[in-house]
Order: structure tokens, then sequence, then C-alpha cells
């Protein structure tokens, strides 16, 4: 019962701060329409301002896409900022709630010796909605729009975009699975290895005057090196797919400009849409 009110009480606060959601998420349709003003710059400057040898045509453009551009800069800066205040407003809410829970359950003898986290993850809450992933998920819908976009430039481009975004996907999906429980099992070595040390910590006096200090030295150490060793082994998994993904994205910009370039010289495509399709899929 009382769980289920607890449960209650933190979607009733989160709920109280949907209206900071549904701003930035606002301002993130702009921001996201506003990323596409560098491929039509880059689409107008080869196409009719090369053509034309209008100078007064690209300072025109040139000036609008630099205010297109700051108005981006603003809206972003202020999504991050909506987002890090709904942060603050939901660990503010739950921070008194959260620290007499605590302080209730170390009266609780087994409670007290296990060490209490509920106020770092509730900071962890926080940190994750100041934290530019949020504003990566409401990004992540308009995928599809720059998609299209390439498609209508040409389907050998878009086809090529949805391969390599389907490419990219499937590797984060292999890294979740192969490195998720490498990490898990690191994360659970070193809280293994911290415990040891804080009931170490808390026994000190038992410890030493048993002349048990050394055993329990060696024992904490051997628990501290196992931890670096799993946590050693998940970063490398880790940074292998970190590493494949990174060069696999910049194989497929180059990709979009060896096969825009080849329909330019077909006559199927100009150079200005070959370059802006390379940059929408950037």
């Amino acid at each position: 019962m009382s769980s289920n009110r607890s449960l209650r009480e933190v979607q009733s606060v989160r709920n109280s701060g949907l209206g900071f959601v549904g701003t930035a998420f606002l301002f993130s349709i702009f921001v996201n329409l506003l990323m596409l003003t560098g491929p039509l710059f880059m689409l107008q400057v080869y196409d009719r301002v090369l053509g034309s040898g209008s100078e007064e045509t690209l300072a025109a453009l040139f000036l609008l896409v630099g205010m297109l551009y700051a108005l981006m800069a603003l809206l972003d800066f202020a999504r991050g900022r909506i987002m890090a205040r709904f942060g603050a407003r939901f660990q503010s809410s739950l921070d008194e709630r959260v620290f007499d829970a605590t302080m209730r359950q170390a009266l609780h003898p087994k409670a007290r010796s296990a060490p209490a986290t509920a106020l770092r993850d509730l900071e962890s809450v926080q940190g994750l909605c100041a934290s530019p992933v949020l504003l990566a998920l409401m990004d992540i819908p308009w995928t599809p729009v720059f998609i299209a976009a390439i498609f209508i430039f040409h389907p050998m481009l878009g086809w090529l975009a949805v391969a390599g975004g389907t490419t990219l996907i499937i590797l984060a999906l292999l890294n979740q699975l192969l490195t998720h429980r490498k990490v898990a099992m690191a994360q659970s070595a070193s809280a293994r290895a911290n415990a040891f040390s804080e009931q170490a910590r808390q026994a000190s006096e038992v410890v030493r005057s048993q002349g048990m200090h050394s055993d329990v030295s060696l024992r904490w150490m051997g628990q501290r090196i196992d931890a670096l060793r799993q946590t050693i082994k998940a970063s490398d998994w880790t940074g292998s797919f970190t590493a494949l993904t990174k060069s696999l994205r910049l194989f497929l910009q180059s990709a979009m400009l060896a096969v825009g370039a080849y329909y330019v010289h077909q006559g199927e495509l100009t150079a200005g849409a070959m370059i802006a399709g390379s940059i929408l899929l950037g």
C-alpha cells in the first residue's frame, strides 16, 4: 500500500512538470526544422548563386542563414535550460520526502549497514533531465523527415541513407546486447568492493583489535582488482563499438558524396543536391 502511494506521489510530481517537457518539445520542432538551413543554403549556393554569379543573392542568403542559425542556437539553448529546470523541480519536490524515508530506513539495523543510494538516485534523475539524452530523444522523430528530404534529391541516395541508418541501429542494438551484461558485472563488482570497504570501516576497531587488518586489506584489494578487470573488459567492448560506429558514419557521408557524384555525372542530380544530401545524412 505504501509502495503504491509513493509511486503515485512520484507520478504526480512528474506530471506537474509536463508543461516544461511540452515546451521543450515545441522548441525541438523548430530546432529540427532549422537544421535544414545548412543543406538548403548549400543547395542554393551551388545551383543558383554559382550559376548566376549574383553577389547580392549570396549576401542576402548568407545574412538569412546567419539569422536562422542564431535563432536555432537560441531555441536549442532555451530547451536545454527548460529541461534542466524540469529536473531541478522534480528533485526539489521529492528531496525532503526521500530524505525522511532514508532516515526512517536507517532505524533498522540491516538497512543501516547497506549504503543509502536513494538521494543519489534522485540526483541521477535530475542529471538525466539536464543531459542532452532527453533532447536527443526529442530529435529522433525527425529522422524520417531528413531521410524523406534525401529521397527527394534522388531515390538511390535515400536508400543509401536508409541502409546506413539501419546498420547504425543494428550496431547500437548489438552494443547494448553484448556489453550490457559486462557493464552490469563491472558495476556489481565495484559495488561489492565499495560495500566491503564500508563494512570494514564500520568494524575497524574490531578488525584492528583482532589483528585482521592485513587479511581484510588483501580481500578488499582482490575485490578491487577484480572490479577494475571487469571495468576494463567492458570498456574495451564499448570502445570497439564506438570506434566502429564513428568510422561507419564518416564512411557513409563519403559514400553519399561518391554516389551523388556518380548521378551528377549522369545528369540526374545537381551538385548542390549532392552536397545537401551528405549534410542531411550527417
